[in-house]
């Protein structure tokens, strides 16, 4: 072998070499992650506070954890979001995830929204118009309706056939302290939600995921923000912690 053949099989050792440390040091780095601390040894650091650092889920410090899995799940499911769209709140998830909407409108409890197209509670029967709409987006609201069995059919009934419900329900959180802090009722699991949507659309019509973990419930609880945690971190599932619970339902033929 030559000189220069050597000095370049020299090279790719050393560079190889370089890796494997690396990769040993994230490794190890990942198992001291997950070490269970002894007893008596944890250390809180800056949650260690019987008051979070965020009474308003975070929106004071960026985006609250639980919006980064409502916004994935919309991402995912963008294509649905066309023709006739009704939206709960506000229009906007419409406007930055719709695709060929036609018509939007806006669902609001109160008639004094000024953006509301529509106005009562989703459970009372008839308030929505009967084979109307080709998508269906209620985010975090189905907490705050006592009939939530009621408001179901009543979302099942406004849907176009084959028309799509996108929803999400909070499962770990705190309570709201603010506007909505009288009507908090609910939490969902995800076997709950599959029960209570597969008895108005059908089992086969229905899916369910849940979203979250210990790191993310966590950091949800104290109110901070997606932006000054390891987002990496909440992509991992854990069922035992669900934090979001999503639900899309179709409307059979």
């Amino acid at each position: 072998m030559s000189d220069r053949a050597e000095l370049r099989e020299a090279g790719r050792a050393r560079r190889a070499a370089r890796r494997v440390r690396s990769l040993a040091r994230s490794m190890i780095a990942a198992l001291r992650r997950r070490a269970v601390p002894p007893v008596g040894q944890v250390n809180m650091g800056d949650l260690a506070r019987v008051d979070p650092v965020s009474r308003v889920f975070g929106f004071d410090r960026g985006t609250p954890v639980d919006r980064y899995y409502i916004e994935a799940f919309l991402e995912r499911h963008r294509g649905a979001i066309r023709g006739r769209v009704l939206e709960v709140g506000d229009a906007s998830y419409s406007r930055r995830f719709g695709r060929g909407v036609v018509q939007q409108d806006v669902l609001h409890v109160s008639a004094d929204n000024t953006d509301a197209t529509i106005a009562g509670d989703l459970s009372q029967s008839g308030l929505l118009p009967e084979n109307a709409f080709d998508c269906l987006i209620v985010t975090q609201t189905l907490d705050l309706i006592y009939d939530m069995a009621a408001a179901v059919e009543e979302m099942r009934r406004a849907l176009k056939p084959g028309g799509v419900l996108l929803l999400t329900v909070p499962g770990v959180t705190s309570v709201e302290r603010g506007e909505w802090a009288g009507d908090w009722l609910w939490s969902l699991t995800g076997r709950a939600a599959e029960r209570l949507f597969g008895d108005v659309f059908g089992p086969d019509n229905v899916e369910v995921s849940v979203h979250g973990n210990v790191y993310a419930a966590t950091c949800f609880l104290h109110g901070l923000a997606v932006e000054e945690i390891e987002r990496g971190w909440l992509d991992v599932e854990d069922p035992a912690y669900p934090l979001i619970v999503c639900v899309l339902a179709r409307r059979g033929a």
